[in-house]
């Protein structure tokens, strides 16, 4: 089941924020988040907040939770619009849960409402999450007409035994279909999201892979290490020995067989996670959560994040579209970050791009460690003379824990 949301300050019943959010905010890009909480079956690995029709019964329906995102895109606006913010959407992203289960009417009313209320910048990008089962055709030219621009399939893996360990539905050659699909619907910019390190996987399968994603002719694949988290069906089978979890060492290298393959496939890193075609291919909308930048949250247990002001929603689609209906954020918390919180998290981040993290950021212990990290191999020691920390190959592997070190 879904995680527990963290504690904090309570968040003002008009959703109101303090100055200090608003403070330089014309030189931040502004993003919209939607959550889509429901899916048609909870894969075993998952603990994000999504909800199958078992789990909810009548409490909750796509219908309400659509009433209820666009109350709140409304509350986005005033919120924004009452302190003289007239920045427009740079990116909009619908995550979830699955995305596609609520068809392109239901999707392209949400984005028309962001337009209509925040308006979207000429050049706006526009990503929808997919699953490949519940994605067709249709739905595909649906949602290039209604504006989206870009689309990200959960993919994971194309060996059905891997499949089967993640209790994924779809088949193995689906993604790969679904890819073709978009592209006749006009979408250019197409990612693939692949797992990697599930029990049971070799080395091989997850080449195997790598090289369907890559023939499948997309711009962009994303590839993430499985994290067992606590309370999901597979954490309970790995804590009784019914699935083995692979070494480190063994995550490790398939970490470098991707960035191998992928880069000699022409998809060059631009986040640890993240491979691109070129500038264009990279989500823009990602980018701006590792920047830094301002994001609004629509949705149950979507956080927020405008000017060093964090807010996270209630959780569950009834409690979510209650408050909504009674004119009340949905907010469950919040909390205001001071400047050491801000600067701590722009390392985290920023340390994760290609682009890498200015070395002003760090305080002189971090400027030393940086240059020890380069003599280990850890970091650019070309991009780091001209004030920049990158993270090497060998780096990205040791990503966090460098990061660590650098907040010296």
């Amino acid at each position: 089941m879904p995680s527990t949301l963290p504690e904090g300050d309570p968040v003002p019943a008009d959703g109101s924020l303090p100055e200090q959010a608003y403070l330089g905010s014309a030189h931040r890009a502004l993003s919209i988040y939607l959550h889509v909480p429901f899916c048609a079956t909870r894969c075993g690995y998952c603990d994000f907040n999504t909800y199958t029709a078992g789990e909810l019964g009548s409490s909750a329906s796509p219908d309400s939770w659509y009433d209820a995102a666009l109350a709140e895109i409304d509350l986005a606006a005033r919120v924004l619009r009452a302190h003289g913010d007239q920045r427009a959407v740079s990116t909009v992203f619908v995550g979830g849960g699955t995305p596609s289960l609520m068809g392109a009417a239901r999707l392209g009313g949400l984005l028309a409402r962001v337009d209509a209320v925040l308006g979207l910048t000429p050049d706006a990008e526009v990503t929808t999450e997919a699953n490949p089962e519940s994605t067709d055709p249709a739905l595909l030219a649906g949602l290039r007409a209604a504006g989206y621009t870009r689309l990200s399939l959960g993919m994971q893996s194309t060996d059905p035994g891997v499949l089967r360990a993640l209790e994924r539905t779809h088949t193995p050659g689906r993604p790969l279909e679904v890819v073709g699909w978009a592209r006749q619907a006009g979408f250019e910019h197409v990612n693939l999201d692949l797992i990697y390190g599930t029990p049971g996987e070799t080395d091989q399968q997850f080449a195997d892979s790598l090289s369907a994603a890559i023939g499948a002719g997309v711009d962009h694949v994303s590839a993430y290490s499985l994290i067992v988290e606590p309370g999901t069906r597979m954490a309970r089978a790995v804590r009784t020995g019914r699935l083995p979890m692979p070494a480190e060492d063994v995550l490790a290298d398939r970490y470098l067989i991707a960035d191998r393959m992928l880069t000699d496939a022409g998809l060059a890193w631009y986040e640890v996670s993240n491979w691109a075609a070129d500038d264009a291919a990279r989500c823009r909308h990602n980018l701006a959560y590792w920047r830094g930048d301002d994001w609004w949250g629509i949705g149950p247990g979507a956080h927020s994040h405008v000017g060093g002001v964090r807010w996270w929603n209630v959780k569950h689609p009834h409690a979510y579209a209650t408050a909504l209906q009674q004119g009340r954020s949905p907010g469950y918390a919040r909390e205001v970050l001071d400047d050491e919180a801000r600067r701590t998290e722009d390392i985290l981040l920023r340390l994760r791009l290609r682009e890498g993290l200015p070395l002003r950021r760090l305080t002189d212990a971090g400027r030393a460690e940086a240059a020890a990290a380069a003599v280990e191999g850890l970091l650019d020691p070309v991009t780091l003379a001209v004030g920049t920390a990158v993270l090497t190959q060998r780096g990205r592997l040791l990503a966090d824990g460098i990061a660590i070190r650098l907040l010296d």
